[in-house]
Protein backbone atom coordinates (compact mmCIF):
# COMPACT_ATOMS: atom_id res chain seq x y z
CA UNK A 1 0.00 0.00 0.00
CA UNK A 2 1.66 3.27 -1.14
CA UNK A 3 2.72 5.92 1.78
CA UNK A 4 -0.47 8.37 1.03
CA UNK A 5 -2.84 5.07 1.34
CA UNK A 6 -1.34 4.13 4.23
CA UNK A 7 -1.82 7.23 5.89
CA UNK A 8 -5.28 7.83 4.72
CA UNK A 9 -6.69 4.70 6.03
CA UNK A 10 -4.69 3.94 9.55
CA UNK A 11 -1.89 6.52 11.07
CA UNK A 12 -2.93 8.89 13.56
CA UNK A 13 -1.83 12.30 13.41
CA UNK A 14 1.71 13.08 14.90
CA UNK A 15 3.37 16.26 14.79
CA UNK A 16 6.93 15.81 12.25
CA UNK A 17 9.68 15.73 14.44
CA UNK A 18 12.64 18.87 14.48
CA UNK A 19 15.87 17.96 13.23
CA UNK A 20 18.88 17.66 15.78
CA UNK A 21 21.50 19.58 14.66
CA UNK A 22 24.26 18.60 17.01
CA UNK A 23 23.99 14.96 14.98
CA UNK A 24 26.70 15.83 12.03
CA UNK A 25 24.66 14.18 9.26
CA UNK A 26 21.84 16.74 10.00
CA UNK A 27 24.81 19.78 10.07
CA UNK A 28 26.25 18.09 6.86
CA UNK A 29 22.77 17.86 4.92
CA UNK A 30 21.57 21.26 6.37
CA UNK A 31 25.55 22.74 4.97
CA UNK A 32 25.13 21.06 1.69
CA UNK A 33 21.26 22.24 1.17
CA UNK A 34 22.52 26.09 2.11
CA UNK A 35 24.97 25.59 -0.85
CA UNK A 36 22.04 24.02 -3.54
CA UNK A 37 19.54 26.96 -2.84
CA UNK A 38 22.34 29.48 -3.25
CA UNK A 39 23.63 27.89 -6.35
CA UNK A 40 19.91 28.60 -7.50
CA UNK A 41 20.29 32.54 -6.64
CA UNK A 42 19.01 35.06 -9.65
CA UNK A 43 16.23 32.66 -10.79
CA UNK A 44 13.11 34.13 -12.23
CA UNK A 45 10.09 32.86 -11.72
CA UNK A 46 6.58 33.03 -13.63
CA UNK A 47 3.30 34.07 -12.48
CA UNK A 48 0.64 31.23 -13.20
CA UNK A 49 -2.55 31.67 -13.77
CA UNK A 50 -5.36 28.99 -15.24
CA UNK A 51 -2.27 26.98 -15.59
CA UNK A 52 -0.44 28.83 -17.64
CA UNK A 53 3.01 30.93 -16.92
CA UNK A 54 2.79 34.50 -17.43
CA UNK A 55 6.10 37.28 -17.85
CA UNK A 56 5.81 40.35 -17.03
CA UNK A 57 8.00 43.72 -18.14
CA UNK A 58 7.86 44.84 -14.73
CA UNK A 59 10.51 42.83 -12.29
CA UNK A 60 11.02 42.55 -8.52
CA UNK A 61 13.29 40.99 -6.67
CA UNK A 62 14.05 39.13 -3.32
CA UNK A 63 16.89 39.72 -1.32
CA UNK A 64 19.20 37.89 1.42
CA UNK A 65 18.55 39.89 4.73
CA UNK A 66 21.71 38.66 5.94
CA UNK A 67 23.51 39.85 3.04
CA UNK A 68 21.24 42.77 1.64
CA UNK A 69 23.43 42.64 -1.87
CA UNK A 70 22.61 38.48 -2.39
CA UNK A 71 19.46 38.12 -4.78
CA UNK A 72 17.23 35.41 -4.41
CA UNK A 73 15.19 34.86 -6.76
CA UNK A 74 13.25 37.86 -9.59
CA UNK A 75 9.96 37.83 -9.94
CA UNK A 76 6.96 38.99 -11.99
CA UNK A 77 5.32 42.81 -11.11
CA UNK A 78 1.10 41.79 -11.44
CA UNK A 79 -1.13 44.27 -12.56
CA UNK A 80 -4.85 44.30 -11.10
CA UNK A 81 -5.60 42.30 -15.11
CA UNK A 82 -3.80 39.79 -13.96
CA UNK A 83 -5.62 40.04 -10.42
CA UNK A 84 -8.94 39.71 -12.39
CA UNK A 85 -7.77 36.96 -14.95
CA UNK A 86 -6.57 34.75 -11.88
CA UNK A 87 -9.84 34.99 -10.05
CA UNK A 88 -11.89 34.22 -13.10
CA UNK A 89 -9.30 31.22 -13.90
CA UNK A 90 -9.83 30.08 -9.93
CA UNK A 91 -14.04 30.44 -10.21
CA UNK A 92 -13.81 28.51 -13.81
CA UNK A 93 -11.77 25.72 -11.93
CA UNK A 94 -14.04 25.36 -8.83
CA UNK A 95 -16.36 23.76 -10.57
CA UNK A 96 -14.40 20.58 -11.45
CA UNK A 97 -12.04 20.92 -8.23
CA UNK A 98 -15.63 20.64 -5.68
CA UNK A 99 -16.46 17.62 -7.80
CA UNK A 100 -13.10 15.47 -7.28
CA UNK A 101 -13.72 13.04 -4.50
CA UNK A 102 -12.20 13.63 -0.90
CA UNK A 103 -10.07 11.13 -0.82
CA UNK A 104 -8.27 12.31 -4.06
CA UNK A 105 -7.64 15.72 -2.41
CA UNK A 106 -6.47 14.45 1.15
CA UNK A 107 -3.91 12.04 -0.42
CA UNK A 108 -2.85 14.82 -2.64
CA UNK A 109 -2.02 16.45 0.90
CA UNK A 110 -0.38 13.50 1.99
CA UNK A 111 2.01 13.38 -1.19
CA UNK A 112 2.58 16.96 -0.68
CA UNK A 113 3.34 16.07 3.03
CA UNK A 114 6.06 13.62 2.06
CA UNK A 115 8.05 15.61 -0.97
CA UNK A 116 8.48 18.46 1.71
CA UNK A 117 9.71 15.41 4.28
CA UNK A 118 12.27 14.60 1.20
CA UNK A 119 13.17 18.15 0.61
CA UNK A 120 13.52 19.43 4.40
CA UNK A 121 16.89 20.45 4.50
CA UNK A 122 16.61 22.48 1.07
CA UNK A 123 13.11 24.27 2.35
CA UNK A 124 14.54 24.97 5.46
CA UNK A 125 17.95 26.66 4.30
CA UNK A 126 15.83 28.38 1.39
CA UNK A 127 14.09 29.62 4.35
CA UNK A 128 17.09 30.58 6.32
CA UNK A 129 18.39 32.90 3.28
CA UNK A 130 15.27 34.33 2.19
CA UNK A 131 13.93 35.74 5.59
CA UNK A 132 16.95 35.30 7.70
CA UNK A 133 15.36 32.70 10.36
CA UNK A 134 18.09 30.68 12.22
CA UNK A 135 18.91 27.05 11.28
CA UNK A 136 16.34 25.82 14.21
CA UNK A 137 13.50 28.12 13.35
CA UNK A 138 13.80 27.48 9.73
CA UNK A 139 13.44 23.58 10.64
CA UNK A 140 10.30 24.36 12.56
CA UNK A 141 8.93 26.52 9.90
CA UNK A 142 9.35 23.12 7.44
CA UNK A 143 8.05 20.68 10.56
CA UNK A 144 4.49 23.19 10.87
CA UNK A 145 3.93 22.91 7.15
CA UNK A 146 4.38 19.33 7.05
CA UNK A 147 1.97 19.09 10.54
CA UNK A 148 -0.62 21.37 8.39
CA UNK A 149 -0.48 19.10 5.03
CA UNK A 150 -1.09 15.90 7.49
CA UNK A 151 -3.27 17.27 9.74
CA UNK A 152 -5.75 19.42 7.53
CA UNK A 153 -6.01 16.18 5.19
CA UNK A 154 -7.38 14.09 8.37
CA UNK A 155 -9.28 16.98 9.40
CA UNK A 156 -11.34 16.78 6.22
CA UNK A 157 -11.85 13.14 6.05
CA UNK A 158 -13.77 13.45 9.43
CA UNK A 159 -15.81 16.62 8.04
CA UNK A 160 -16.54 14.49 4.63
CA UNK A 161 -19.63 12.43 4.36
CA UNK A 162 -23.01 12.91 6.23
CA UNK A 163 -22.99 14.54 9.77
CA UNK A 164 -25.94 12.85 11.96
CA UNK A 165 -28.82 15.72 13.39
CA UNK A 166 -31.57 14.73 15.44
CA UNK A 167 -33.88 12.77 13.84
CA UNK A 168 -37.45 13.63 12.76
CA UNK A 169 -40.01 10.66 12.00
CA UNK A 170 -41.09 10.64 8.78
CA UNK A 171 -38.05 11.97 7.42
CA UNK A 172 -34.25 11.14 6.66
CA UNK A 173 -32.40 14.30 7.51
CA UNK A 174 -28.69 14.74 7.72
CA UNK A 175 -25.96 17.56 7.51
CA UNK A 176 -23.22 18.01 4.40
CA UNK A 177 -20.02 20.41 4.40
CA UNK A 178 -19.20 21.83 1.21
CA UNK A 179 -16.69 24.33 -0.55
CA UNK A 180 -17.44 28.36 -0.53
CA UNK A 181 -15.35 29.20 -4.43
CA UNK A 182 -12.98 31.02 -4.66
CA UNK A 183 -10.72 32.02 -1.85
CA UNK A 184 -7.47 34.49 -2.17
CA UNK A 185 -4.80 33.47 0.54
CA UNK A 186 -2.69 36.20 1.12
CA UNK A 187 0.23 34.90 4.02
CA UNK A 188 3.22 36.82 5.82
CA UNK A 189 7.16 36.30 5.45
CA UNK A 190 7.77 35.22 8.97
CA UNK A 191 6.79 31.70 8.29
CA UNK A 192 6.53 31.48 4.51
CA UNK A 193 6.34 28.09 4.07
CA UNK A 194 4.18 27.03 7.00
CA UNK A 195 1.19 29.91 6.92
CA UNK A 196 1.31 29.95 3.26
CA UNK A 197 0.83 26.16 2.65
CA UNK A 198 -1.57 25.98 5.79
CA UNK A 199 -4.06 28.19 4.22
CA UNK A 200 -3.53 27.09 1.07
CA UNK A 201 -3.77 23.30 1.72
CA UNK A 202 -7.11 24.08 4.28
CA UNK A 203 -8.40 25.84 1.08
CA UNK A 204 -7.73 23.19 -1.48
CA UNK A 205 -8.73 20.07 0.35
CA UNK A 206 -12.11 21.54 1.15
CA UNK A 207 -12.94 21.82 -2.45
CA UNK A 208 -12.36 25.44 -3.07
CA UNK A 209 -9.59 26.76 -5.33
CA UNK A 210 -7.20 29.37 -4.73
CA UNK A 211 -5.28 32.23 -5.67
CA UNK A 212 -2.20 33.04 -4.22
CA UNK A 213 -0.24 36.30 -3.45
CA UNK A 214 2.98 35.82 -1.35
CA UNK A 215 4.40 38.87 0.52
CA UNK A 216 7.54 40.62 -1.12
CA UNK A 217 9.71 39.76 1.05
CA UNK A 218 9.19 36.11 0.66
CA UNK A 219 8.05 35.16 -2.57
CA UNK A 220 11.06 32.77 -3.56
CA UNK A 221 9.44 29.51 -0.78
CA UNK A 222 6.07 30.70 -1.71
CA UNK A 223 6.71 29.33 -5.19
CA UNK A 224 8.29 26.50 -3.94
CA UNK A 225 5.19 25.69 -1.64
CA UNK A 226 3.17 26.42 -4.88
CA UNK A 227 5.48 23.99 -6.94
CA UNK A 228 5.21 21.24 -4.27
CA UNK A 229 1.51 21.01 -4.57
CA UNK A 230 1.51 21.15 -8.24
CA UNK A 231 3.79 18.07 -8.20
CA UNK A 232 1.80 16.40 -5.78
CA UNK A 233 -0.91 16.35 -7.67
CA UNK A 234 -3.21 20.15 -7.17
CA UNK A 235 -4.71 21.23 -10.65
CA UNK A 236 -2.59 24.02 -12.21
CA UNK A 237 -5.92 25.64 -12.63
CA UNK A 238 -6.67 25.33 -8.73
CA UNK A 239 -3.95 27.03 -7.44
CA UNK A 240 -2.82 30.41 -9.33
CA UNK A 241 -0.07 32.32 -7.84
CA UNK A 242 0.24 35.92 -8.17
CA UNK A 243 3.25 38.46 -7.05
CA UNK A 244 3.44 41.91 -6.94
CA UNK A 245 2.21 44.82 -4.00
CA UNK A 246 -0.90 44.28 -2.07
CA UNK A 247 -1.87 47.92 -3.27
CA UNK A 248 -1.52 46.79 -6.61
CA UNK A 249 -2.46 43.35 -6.90
CA UNK A 250 -3.91 42.49 -3.19
CA UNK A 251 -6.92 44.86 -3.01
CA UNK A 252 -8.16 43.97 -6.44
CA UNK A 253 -8.14 39.89 -5.74
CA UNK A 254 -10.12 41.03 -2.20
CA UNK A 255 -12.46 42.96 -4.01
CA UNK A 256 -13.56 40.92 -7.12
CA UNK A 257 -17.23 39.95 -7.03
CA UNK A 258 -16.12 36.26 -7.46
CA UNK A 259 -13.98 36.50 -4.63
CA UNK A 260 -15.77 34.40 -2.20
CA UNK A 261 -13.10 34.52 1.04
CA UNK A 262 -10.21 36.26 1.92
CA UNK A 263 -7.53 34.28 4.32
CA UNK A 264 -4.99 36.44 5.32
CA UNK A 265 -2.02 36.69 7.94
CA UNK A 266 -0.38 40.08 8.82
CA UNK A 267 -0.42 43.33 10.07
CA UNK A 268 -3.69 44.88 12.34
CA UNK A 269 -3.55 47.55 9.43
CA UNK A 270 -3.69 45.18 6.27
CA UNK A 271 -6.13 42.87 8.08
CA UNK A 272 -8.55 45.65 8.91
CA UNK A 273 -8.55 47.10 5.52
CA UNK A 274 -9.26 43.36 4.37
CA UNK A 275 -12.19 43.22 6.31
CA UNK A 276 -13.46 46.82 5.21
CA UNK A 277 -13.31 46.04 1.57
CA UNK A 278 -14.70 42.62 1.99
CA UNK A 279 -17.56 44.04 4.48
CA UNK A 280 -18.27 45.88 1.14
CA UNK A 281 -20.70 44.67 -1.30
CA UNK A 282 -19.73 44.97 -5.43
CA UNK A 283 -21.45 44.46 -8.44
CA UNK A 284 -21.88 41.23 -9.76
CA UNK A 285 -21.62 39.97 -6.17
CA UNK A 286 -23.90 37.21 -4.65
CA UNK A 287 -22.38 36.45 -1.30
CA UNK A 288 -21.01 38.45 2.09
CA UNK A 289 -17.27 37.30 2.00
CA UNK A 290 -15.88 35.78 4.68
CA UNK A 291 -12.48 37.14 5.92
CA UNK A 292 -10.37 34.67 7.97
CA UNK A 293 -7.73 37.14 9.81
CA UNK A 294 -5.00 36.57 11.63
CA UNK A 295 -3.04 39.67 13.16
CA UNK A 296 -0.93 41.46 15.39
CA UNK A 297 -0.14 40.92 18.91
CA UNK A 298 1.43 43.17 21.90
CA UNK A 299 2.26 39.72 23.57
CA UNK A 300 2.54 39.86 27.73
CA UNK A 301 4.50 36.95 29.94
CA UNK A 302 3.51 37.99 33.77
CA UNK A 303 6.50 36.63 35.88
CA UNK A 304 5.06 36.30 39.82
CA UNK A 305 6.32 36.39 42.77
CA UNK A 306 5.81 32.60 43.38
CA UNK A 307 7.53 31.65 40.09
CA UNK A 308 10.45 29.91 39.02
CA UNK A 309 12.46 33.02 38.31
CA UNK A 310 14.94 31.30 36.49
CA UNK A 311 12.84 29.36 34.06
CA UNK A 312 10.57 32.39 33.44
CA UNK A 313 13.89 34.13 32.64
CA UNK A 314 14.62 31.26 29.92
CA UNK A 315 10.86 31.35 28.60
CA UNK A 316 10.96 35.19 28.64
CA UNK A 317 14.20 35.65 26.71
CA UNK A 318 13.38 33.01 24.38
CA UNK A 319 9.78 34.05 23.13
CA UNK A 320 11.24 37.64 23.14
CA UNK A 321 14.24 37.20 21.00
CA UNK A 322 13.65 33.90 18.71
CA UNK A 323 13.29 35.12 15.24
CA UNK A 324 14.05 38.35 16.27
CA UNK A 325 10.95 38.62 17.82
CA UNK A 326 9.35 38.52 14.44
CA UNK A 327 6.29 36.72 15.19
CA UNK A 328 3.02 37.90 16.39
CA UNK A 329 2.73 35.47 18.61
CA UNK A 330 6.75 36.61 20.34
CA UNK A 331 6.79 37.85 24.10
CA UNK A 332 6.96 41.86 23.81
CA UNK A 333 6.12 42.45 27.33
CA UNK A 334 7.37 41.09 30.40
CA UNK A 335 5.27 42.25 33.33
CA UNK A 336 7.19 41.51 36.74
CA UNK A 337 5.94 42.21 40.25
CA UNK A 338 7.75 44.71 41.99
CA UNK A 339 8.47 41.95 44.90
CA UNK A 340 11.16 40.32 42.56
CA UNK A 341 11.60 42.75 39.90
CA UNK A 342 14.83 44.17 40.07
CA UNK A 343 16.76 40.13 40.35
CA UNK A 344 14.28 39.17 37.07
CA UNK A 345 16.05 42.64 34.85
CA UNK A 346 19.13 41.36 36.37
CA UNK A 347 18.96 37.81 35.52
CA UNK A 348 17.67 38.66 31.93
CA UNK A 349 20.15 40.96 30.99
CA UNK A 350 22.34 38.72 31.57
CA UNK A 351 20.80 35.70 29.54
CA UNK A 352 20.25 37.88 26.90
CA UNK A 353 23.89 38.70 26.57
CA UNK A 354 24.60 35.16 25.49
CA UNK A 355 22.60 36.06 22.28
CA UNK A 356 24.92 36.23 19.28
CA UNK A 357 23.65 38.07 16.29
CA UNK A 358 25.12 37.22 12.40
CA UNK A 359 24.25 36.19 8.95
CA UNK A 360 21.06 33.02 9.48
CA UNK A 361 23.35 30.98 7.71
CA UNK A 362 25.50 30.38 10.32
CA UNK A 363 24.21 28.14 13.10
CA UNK A 364 26.58 29.68 15.66
CA UNK A 365 23.49 32.84 15.62
CA UNK A 366 20.80 32.12 17.57
CA UNK A 367 19.52 35.71 15.86
CA UNK A 368 19.78 36.67 12.52
CA UNK A 369 18.77 39.86 10.35
CA UNK A 370 15.23 41.42 10.52
CA UNK A 371 13.17 40.81 7.34
CA UNK A 372 14.31 44.27 5.37
CA UNK A 373 15.78 47.93 5.94
CA UNK A 374 12.64 49.11 6.06
CA UNK A 375 11.94 46.77 8.98
CA UNK A 376 14.89 47.61 10.51
CA UNK A 377 14.37 51.81 10.63
CA UNK A 378 10.70 51.32 12.00
CA UNK A 379 12.24 48.89 14.91
CA UNK A 380 15.14 51.31 15.44
CA UNK A 381 12.78 54.15 15.29
CA UNK A 382 10.36 52.50 18.15
CA UNK A 383 13.77 52.20 20.37
CA UNK A 384 14.22 55.62 19.72
CA UNK A 385 10.77 56.05 21.09
CA UNK A 386 11.68 53.45 24.22
CA UNK A 387 14.52 55.35 24.79
CA UNK A 388 12.51 58.29 26.17
CA UNK A 389 9.82 56.12 27.58
CA UNK A 390 12.13 53.65 29.62
CA UNK A 391 15.35 53.07 30.58
CA UNK A 392 17.56 50.84 27.75
CA UNK A 393 19.21 48.01 30.24
CA UNK A 394 20.62 46.35 27.07
CA UNK A 395 21.40 46.77 23.16
CA UNK A 396 19.09 49.61 21.55
CA UNK A 397 21.24 49.77 18.47
CA UNK A 398 22.75 47.97 15.53
CA UNK A 399 24.66 45.09 15.35
CA UNK A 400 27.58 44.49 13.47
CA UNK A 401 27.46 43.15 9.79
CA UNK A 402 26.30 44.59 6.16
CA UNK A 403 22.63 42.74 7.05
CA UNK A 404 19.86 44.21 8.74
CA UNK A 405 21.36 43.20 12.53
CA UNK A 406 19.56 44.74 15.65
CA UNK A 407 21.22 43.94 18.96
CA UNK A 408 18.45 42.25 21.41
CA UNK A 409 17.19 45.17 22.99
CA UNK A 410 15.54 45.41 26.44
CA UNK A 411 13.64 48.46 27.68
CA UNK A 412 13.26 48.36 31.49
CA UNK A 413 10.70 50.98 33.99
CA UNK A 414 8.14 51.31 31.11
CA UNK A 415 4.58 52.96 31.65
CA UNK A 416 1.68 50.39 31.15
CA UNK A 417 0.44 53.25 28.19
CA UNK A 418 3.62 53.71 26.96
CA UNK A 419 4.23 53.81 22.67
CA UNK A 420 6.79 50.41 23.22
CA UNK A 421 4.15 48.89 25.26
CA UNK A 422 1.09 49.43 23.04
CA UNK A 423 1.96 49.01 19.53
CA UNK A 424 3.45 46.63 18.26
CA UNK A 425 7.04 46.56 17.37
CA UNK A 426 8.09 43.25 15.54
CA UNK A 427 11.42 43.13 16.17
CA UNK A 428 14.19 42.19 18.64
CA UNK A 429 12.66 44.49 21.21
CA UNK A 430 11.35 43.39 25.14
CA UNK A 431 9.57 46.25 27.36
CA UNK A 432 9.53 45.60 31.08
CA UNK A 433 6.86 46.72 33.39
CA UNK A 434 6.44 46.49 37.12
CA UNK A 435 3.18 45.59 38.72
CA UNK A 436 2.51 45.92 42.49
CA UNK A 437 0.29 42.45 42.61
CA UNK A 438 -0.89 40.06 40.22
CA UNK A 439 -3.62 41.19 40.23
CA UNK A 440 -2.73 44.38 38.53
CA UNK A 441 -0.43 42.40 36.32
CA UNK A 442 -3.26 40.80 34.87
CA UNK A 443 -5.03 44.81 34.60
CA UNK A 444 -1.60 45.25 32.65
CA UNK A 445 -1.66 42.62 30.20
CA UNK A 446 -5.41 42.90 29.13
CA UNK A 447 -4.94 46.83 28.76
CA UNK A 448 -4.02 46.76 24.87
CA UNK A 449 -6.12 46.50 21.37
CA UNK A 450 -4.86 43.48 21.34
CA UNK A 451 -5.12 39.47 22.64
CA UNK A 452 -3.08 36.62 20.47
CA UNK A 453 -0.73 34.93 22.89
CA UNK A 454 0.37 35.09 26.65
CA UNK A 455 2.06 33.32 29.61
CA UNK A 456 1.96 33.42 33.13
CA UNK A 457 4.82 32.36 35.72
CA UNK A 458 3.52 31.42 38.98
CA UNK A 459 3.51 28.42 41.29
CA UNK A 460 0.51 29.42 43.13
CA UNK A 461 -2.60 27.57 41.87
CA UNK A 462 -4.71 29.84 42.83
CA UNK A 463 -3.23 32.87 40.50
CA UNK A 464 -3.16 30.27 37.90
CA UNK A 465 -6.45 29.74 38.19
CA UNK A 466 -7.31 33.41 38.18
CA UNK A 467 -5.43 33.46 34.94
CA UNK A 468 -7.00 30.82 33.21
CA UNK A 469 -10.18 32.76 33.24
CA UNK A 470 -9.11 36.83 33.40
CA UNK A 471 -5.94 36.50 31.20
CA UNK A 472 -8.28 37.70 27.74
CA UNK A 473 -5.95 36.03 24.93
CA UNK A 474 -6.25 33.21 22.23
CA UNK A 475 -3.74 31.16 23.26
CA UNK A 476 -2.66 31.32 27.02
CA UNK A 477 0.54 28.93 28.14
CA UNK A 478 1.36 28.91 31.88
CA UNK A 479 5.05 28.39 33.14
CA UNK A 480 6.45 28.26 29.72
CA UNK A 481 6.97 30.45 26.75
CA UNK A 482 4.32 32.26 24.84
CA UNK A 483 5.34 31.05 21.46
CA UNK A 484 5.85 27.72 19.79
CA UNK A 485 2.18 26.79 19.53
CA UNK A 486 2.11 23.13 17.94
CA UNK A 487 -0.58 21.68 15.38
CA UNK A 488 -3.10 19.42 16.74
CA UNK A 489 -2.18 20.18 20.20
CA UNK A 490 -2.38 24.76 20.50
CA UNK A 491 -5.32 25.41 18.06
CA UNK A 492 -3.58 28.90 17.00
CA UNK A 493 -5.46 32.13 16.50
CA UNK A 494 -6.30 35.55 19.38
CA UNK A 495 -8.99 37.83 20.32
CA UNK A 496 -9.69 41.70 19.86
CA UNK A 497 -7.13 43.48 17.12
CA UNK A 498 -5.36 39.66 16.69
CA UNK A 499 -8.55 38.93 14.23
CA UNK A 500 -10.47 36.51 13.81
CA UNK A 501 -9.80 33.74 16.22
CA UNK A 502 -9.16 31.33 13.56
CA UNK A 503 -7.48 28.68 15.58
CA UNK A 504 -4.79 27.10 12.70
CA UNK A 505 -4.31 23.76 13.47
CA UNK A 506 -7.11 23.04 15.19
CA UNK A 507 -10.57 21.11 15.01
CA UNK A 508 -12.42 23.67 14.05
CA UNK A 509 -10.12 25.66 11.44
CA UNK A 510 -12.05 23.97 8.09
CA UNK A 511 -15.12 25.31 9.17
CA UNK A 512 -13.77 28.85 7.73
CA UNK A 513 -13.58 26.92 4.49
CA UNK A 514 -16.78 25.45 4.36
CA UNK A 515 -20.79 25.82 4.35
CA UNK A 516 -23.09 23.43 5.91
CA UNK A 517 -25.86 22.30 3.76
CA UNK A 518 -28.82 20.69 5.21
CA UNK A 519 -30.86 17.84 3.50
CA UNK A 520 -34.33 16.41 4.82
CA UNK A 521 -36.06 13.92 2.88
CA UNK A 522 -39.54 12.59 3.10
CA UNK A 523 -40.08 9.06 3.56
CA UNK A 524 -43.30 7.29 3.37
CA UNK A 525 -43.23 4.49 6.02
Amino acid sequence: MATAEYKLHSAEFANEPFVDFSKPENKQAMEAALKKVTAEFGREYPLYIGGEKFITTAKMTSTNPSHPKQMIGVFQTATAEHASQAVEAAAKAFETWKRVPTEQRVEILFRAAEIFRQRKFEISALICAEVGKSWIEADADTAETIDFLEFYGREMLRFAGEHAVTPMSGEKNFLVYIPLGVGVVIPPWNFPAAIAAGMTAASLVTGNTVVLKPSEESPTVAVKVVEILYEAGIPKDALNFLTGPGEIVGDPLVKHPKTRYIAFTGSKEVGLLISEAAGKRVPGQIWIKRAVLEMGGKDATIVDEEADIDAAVEGVALAAFGYQGQKCSACSRAIVSEKIYDTFVQKLVERAKKITVGPAEDPGNYMGPVVSSMAMEGILGYIDVGKKEGRVVLGGRRAPGDGYFIQPTIIADVPPKARVAQEEIFGPVLVVIKAKDFDQALEIANDTEFGLTGAVYSQNAEKIDKAQEAFHVGNLYLNRKCTGAMVGAHPFGGFNMSGTDSKTGGKDYLLHFLQAKSIAEKVSH
